[in-house]
C-alpha cells in the first residue's frame, strides 16, 4: 500500500469513528449492565413493539408494531433531523400488508424485511417471504422479493446481512436440524446460493430463530426455545467464531438479560456498545404483593411491561 493510500485510509477511519461517536438515540438514559426499557413511552409504550434496526449514520430507526395475535403488523420509522428524532410513523413501504423485522444492510443502502405481501396480484401470501427495498434519489423505493431460492412455501423471517452480503434468516425447513433453523445464503452474480442450515453449534433439535449476525461475521446472536437452560418462552444465545472461522458452541446469556418471558429479536449497535432486544418480561409491580386501586391497575396494564412485547437495551458484552 502506498503512503498516500495509507493516509487516505487513516483519515477515512477517523472520520467514520467520529460519525459513529455522534450517534444519539431517542433515549437519553443510556443503559448499564441491567436491561432497561428503550425510549419508554416512545418505542416502548404498552403496545406490541418489537425488533429494531438503526441506519449506520444513526439517522433512521425502524421497528415493528403488531396487533395482538398477529392480526396486523406494520414497520414504523423514526427519522433524526437537526439532531431531533421524529415521532414514529408507518414506514413509506409498509402499512398495507403484514410487514415486520426490518434490517439495514451494513452500508445503509438497503433494508431487508419479512412480509406476507403478494408477489403477484393483490391477495396476501399464506406465508412470509424475505423482501428488500433500496434507497433512491427521493427516499425508499419499491420492495423486491428475493426470489424462489431464498423464499419457499415456508415462513422466512428475520433477515440479517453481513458486509460481504451473506444473508441469514429463520425458516422451518426439511433440511434443517430442528423445528426452526437459522440458515444462510451466499450472494453471487446470478443471485443467492441455496440456503444452508448453520451447524449444531448454533442449531439444535429445538427452535432457533431471529438471528443477528455481526457484519464481520465474528459472532451471531439468536433466540432458542426448548433448551435445558431456557428460563422461559425463549432465551438469547451467542456464538463466536474460532480462528479457523468455525462457529463455537452457543452460550446462554445470563439473567437479567434473559428472563422468564420470551427474549428475542437481538440487535447490536455498529459500535458494539449496546444490545437492543425485544422482551415480554412484565413490570415487577404486578407481583410486588401490594394492593392496587383500579386506577393503578389501569395504568400498569396500559403501559410498558404489561406482558406485550417491549424493546429493551443493555451494555453489550462480547464475553457473555
Amino acid at each position: 500500500m502506498s503512503l498516500h493510500k495509507f493516509f487516505i485510509l487513516v483519515i477515512f477511519t477517523l472520520l467514520a469513528n467520529v460519525l459513529m461517536a455522534q450517534i444519539t438515540y431517542p433515549d437519553k438514559h443510556l443503559p448499564g449492565e441491567i436491561p432497561q426499557l428503550f425510549a419508554k413511552n416512545i418505542l416502548s409504550n404498552g403496545l406490541n413493539n418489537r425488533d429494531f434496526t438503526i441506519s449506520p449514520k444513526g439517522d433512521e430507526i425502524f421497528f415493528t408494531l403488531q396487533q395482538p395475535k398477529f392480526l396486523s403488523s406494520a414497520i414504523l420509522r423514526m427519522v433524526k433531523k437537526d439532531g431531533k428524532w421524529s415521532k414514529p410513523e408507518v414506514a413509506p413501504f409498509s402499512g398495507q400488508y403484514r410487514d415486520l423485522e426490518a434490517s439495514f444492510s451494513p452500508d445503509g443502502r438497503t433494508i431487508y424485511f419479512s412480509s406476507d405481501r403478494p408477489v403477484n396480484g393483490e391477495t396476501p401470501k399464506k406465508d412470509f417471504d424475505i423482501w428488500k427495498v433500496s434507497r433512491n434519489a427521493t427516499g425508499w423505493g419499491t420492495p423486491v422479493n428475493l426470489g424462489n431460492v431464498v423464499n419457499t412455501d415456508k415462513d422466512e423471517f428475520y433477515p440479517s446481512v453481513s458486509k460481504n452480503g451473506d444473508l441469514y434468516f429463520t425458516v422451518a425447513a426439511a433440511y434443517g436440524k430442528g423445528k426452526e433453523d437459522i440458515v444462510m445464503c451466499k450472494p453471487g452474480k446470478d443471485g443467492y446460493s441455496a440456503p444452508v442450515s448453520l451447524p449444531e453449534a448454533v442449531n439444535s433439535p429445538n427452535y432457533e430463530f431471529n438471528a443477528f449476525v455481526d457484519p464481520d461475521e465474528q459472532f451471531i446472536m439468536f433466540t432458542s426455545y426448548g433448551r435445558a437452560d431456557d428460563l422461559g418462552g425463549g432465551d438469547l444465545y451467542i456464538s463466536n467464531k474460532d480462528k479457523d472461522g468455525n462457529w463455537l458452541a452457543a452460550r446462554h446469556l445470563p439473567a437479567p438479560i434473559n428472563s422468564v418471558g420470551i427474549d428475542y429479536c437481538p440487535y447490536v449497535t455498529a459500535d458494539k456498545k449496546y444490545l437492543i432486544f425485544t422482551s415480554s418480561r412484565v413490570n415487577p409491580q404486578f407481583s410486588d404483593g401490594k394492593p392496587k386501586t383500579y386506577r393503578q391497575l389501569k395504568e400498569i396494564l396500559g403501559g410498558a411491561g404489561n406482558g406485550s412485547d417491549d424493546i429493551y437495551w443493555v451494555k453489550f458484552n462480547p464475553n457473555w
